[in-house]
């Protein structure tokens, strides 16, 4: 395993202009865009963290807290909140800006969980995050309450799929 590597390592600032192909005829952004553009700023962020190929293992829910019209401008952020055997979660905030008048609204965040691969796809180690401020430790310790969820949930899931495939012969 490597030496530990910063939050602050891993940011990544990414923008783009929704285009009238990026739209609906509502004249809003595609959730579907929006969502692609997520993943592409997390995957970078944590290839920075681990400087290995990642892979995207989930996206929490996604939900839009304002519409994104064509024509604006969307910044993403993105950086690694916490750091586990295999996987990161890091988080993206996704904010429109008018081009014109240069205000600026939050449209939504999203969290995101990559897994570091070596050349033949498997899983391998990924550098443990050092947090540096108070803002880092909070990111890291609210990561961790939702990863906890995650694992919940998917324990759910494996358990019901499991009674669904009914008792083996």
């Amino acid at each position: 395993m490597s030496d530990p590597r910063t939050p602050r390592a891993s940011r990544v600032v990414m923008t783009e202009s929704v285009l009238p192909g990026d739209g609906n005829p509502l004249g809003t952004a595609f959730g579907g865009r929006i969502a692609q553009w997520i993943d592409v700023a997390a995957a970078v962020a944590c290839q920075r963290h681990c400087r290995r190929r990642v892979v995207t293992a989930s996206m929490d829910d996604l939900h839009f807290l304002q519409p994104i019209r064509v024509g604006m401008i969307v910044e993403l952020r993105a950086q690694v909140n916490a750091a586990y055997r295999t996987s990161m979660e890091a988080g993206v905030r996704i904010e429109s800006e008018d081009p014109l008048t240069g205000e600026r609204r939050h449209a939504c965040t999203a969290f995101l969980t990559f897994v570091a691969q070596d050349e033949h796809g498997r899983p391998v180690e990924v550098p443990p995050l050092e947090l540096e401020n108070d803002e880092d430790r909070r990111r890291s310790l609210d990561a961790g309450e939702r990863r906890a969820i995650r694992l919940a949930h998917a324990r759910v899931r494996r358990e019901r799929l499991l009674a669904e495939q009914g008792p083996k012969p």
